[in-house]
């Protein structure tokens, strides 16, 4: 026991915080993947003749839109290791607030703020990851006006 609060309480709260923290994790890795995937069939069944610009818009707004929930994800995990954090330190001191309790809203203003989804979004990996297939879209536009102004 450790000060009124049980050991199998606080292994068992830690459990359930664990397994929301892997469950965004594994949200994170699988939008990546359908990501990747959908440019593929999305390119790969283009017809003979197509329309660029109509491909150009599909795949911009199917990266941001997946960038952001890449970035909820992201931001979604955070909170929860600073919830993880913050049961570690409370229950140590007998603390029984918020036991087993696993909304976000719940602990506003206990634990460190993560920031927002667009500063997450921000972040070194995730713009590497989203900016490169951006930065070949736009490529591929500047390309394509080029090319039509020329002739």
């Amino acid at each position: 026991m450790n000060n009124g609060i049980e050991i199998e309480e606080i292994h068992k709260e830690i459990d359930l915080i664990q397994d929301c923290i892997k469950r965004m994790e594994n949200n994170s890795f699988m939008l990546k993947g359908w990501l990747v995937s959908l440019y593929v069939v999305v390119l790969g069944l283009l017809p003979e003749k197509f329309n660029i610009w109509l491909i150009c818009s599909v795949l911009i707004t199917m990266t941001i839109s997946f960038w952001y929930l890449d970035g909820f994800f992201l931001r979604t995990e955070k909170i929860y290791r600073n919830i993880y954090e913050w049961c570690l330190i409370e229950r140590q001191r007998g603390n029984k607030e918020l036991l087993y309790n696993l909304n976000l809203s719940s602990f506003k203003g206990k634990i460190e703020d993560v920031g927002g989804i667009v500063n997450i979004m921000m972040s070194r990996t995730l713009k590497t990851f989203y900016l490169i297939p951006l930065s070949m879209i736009t490529i591929v536009v500047i390309l394509n006006i080029l090319v039509k102004w020329c002739l």
